[in-house]
């Protein structure tokens, strides 16, 4: 018996929760909805898949719901539904540990496609993972398995983004990716990633690696790489 996937539609526009809450029930989803980030935060339980999240909303914004779960270590995919529409704005999504970034108006059809091809990342994320093993540099070491992060044994929280970046990266350490090529492996199904946002996502994981930043090094004009030789 297959298991639907819940997601979670937060946005103070009850007319935008209908018409989505709607189609996507109509994909064979399993939709919960809530008016406010404050309500949205009691609905959040171990087997939500998705949250499909709005920005501007009274009370608590989407920005720092996102903020909030990520801080507490929830690593639920989330995706930015929103009219602020700017690079900055989507910068920031992403900075606050946002996957994926839609702005209104939007396709109803690009929605369940943004939110299939999250879903079906994740999912490929999770299968390749249950059969490795993890990574060990000095202190720092990267669990394949759980995909977690641990310096010093330490518990380092990333975005499920942040950590498909350092998985692929460290498993790869004689490579050095181009831009476009961390875009087409982490994000091969979600269209409309600029190679701006991958360097916001290198920038936060390296400051989150603390004394092991170096581990991640930049050749300008070439792309990234994990130098394990500066460890």
């Amino acid at each position: 018996m297959n298991i639907k996937p819940k997601i979670l539609i937060v946005d103070d526009e009850p007319d935008i929760c209908e018409i989505l809450s709607f189609n996507l029930s109509n994909e064979g989803l399993d939709v919960k909805t809530a008016y406010s980030a404050e309500e949205a935060l009691e609905l959040v339980t171990p087997d939500l898949s998705l949250i499909l999240l709005d920005i501007m909303m009274e009370g608590m914004s989407g920005y720092k719901m996102a903020e909030k779960l990520r801080n507490e270590g929830n690593q639920i995919p989330i995706i930015f539904l929103t009219a602020k529409r700017t690079e900055n704005d989507m910068l920031t999504g992403f900075s606050v540990g946002a996957d994926d970034y839609i702005a209104k108006p939007f396709s109803v059809k690009e929605v369940i496609a943004r939110i299939k091809a999250l879903l079906k990342r994740s999912e490929s994320i999770t299968k390749k993972e249950k059969t490795a093993t993890s990574l060990e540099f000095d202190s720092l070491v990267i669990d394949l398995a759980s995909k977690e992060l641990f310096i010093d044994k330490e518990l380092i929280n990333l975005t499920k983004t942040e950590f498909e970046i350092l998985a692929l990266l460290a498993n790869n350490p004689t490579r050095i990716f181009s831009r476009e090529d961390i875009i087409n492996v982490v994000w091969v199904e979600t269209p409309y990633i600029t190679e701006r946002t991958v360097d916001v996502h290198i920038t936060r994981l390296r400051k989150k690696m603390k004394e092991h930043a170096s581990l991640i090094t930049s050749r300008s004009g070439y792309g990234y790489r994990f130098n394990i030789s500066d460890e």
